[in-house]
């Protein structure tokens, strides 16, 4: 399926990562581009095939998909002066929101609309094809969940699970980069302390783990 206009309302890290996933599918014709800072989104609308600065109230009255990459404490602020531009359109359109802790049912009342939601939790290897983005629906139908999958496929994993769920995977693989850049860093520095270079010191720690990784998921076996 192939997307006329996509949106993405705030592009942050993770906003600009999902952005940057679904320019590399080819399969959105359109990427409207709008952050808080104009210059972000500019720039990202430069990087990017089909990309195009753009604004709230533009991508509200025309976007397929309107990504919400905006901050949970937010979301309200950005959602209240599109509610009557997205009450007008006669179309059908899908907020897709990667706010933390905000579920599908939250993101509709928050609009004051019964539309369809999709909601996903990407984590920053996202931006680079190594990530993971779960995602969940409602009153979306299976074959626009498909289509949103494949859109996203460059990001990395690209996983549904129920929205009970989500906040379970999230703190697995939104959080867990932290964590292994922290192990990453602890393990270089105690290469340093015995007298490697800080340089190679850390190229094998994250070599080190992204060989490890790679081993679970290739043989299968329990870590």
């Amino acid at each position: 399926m192939m997307y006329q206009t996509i949106g993405f309302i705030g592009t942050g890290n993770m906003g600009s990562a999902i952005a940057r996933a679904a320019a590399k599918s080819g399969l959105a014709e359109t990427i409207l581009l709008a952050n808080r800072t104009p210059a972000k989104a500019e720039a990202l609308a430069a990087e990017l095939p089909g990309g195009t600065l753009s604004t709230n109230e533009e991508i509200a009255r025309t976007a397929k998909l309107i990504f919400l990459g905006v901050k949970p404490q937010m979301m309200q602020l950005v959602l209240d002066p599109l509610e009557p531009i997205l009450r007008k359109r006669e179309d059908r359109f899908i907020l897709v929101t990667m706010a933390a802790g905000l579920t599908c049912d939250r993101i509709q009342d928050m609009v004051d609309l019964d539309c369809p939601v999709i909601r996903i939790m990407p984590n920053t290897p996202s931006a680079i094809g190594a990530g993971v983005v779960q995602y969940c629906g409602q009153l979306v139908t299976v074959e626009e969940l498909d289509a949103f999958a494949a859109l996203l496929a460059p990001a990395g994993l690209v996983d549904p699970v129920p929205e009970g769920l989500i906040d379970a995977a999230s703190a697995v693989s939104g959080c867990g980069p932290a964590f292994a850049y922290l192990f990453a860093e602890a393990l270089a520095d105690g290469g340093v302390a015995c007298g490697l270079p800080r340089d190679k010191a850390l190229s094998y720690a994250a070599q080190m783990l992204e060989g490890a990784a790679r081993m679970v998921l290739e043989t299968g076996r329990h870590p």
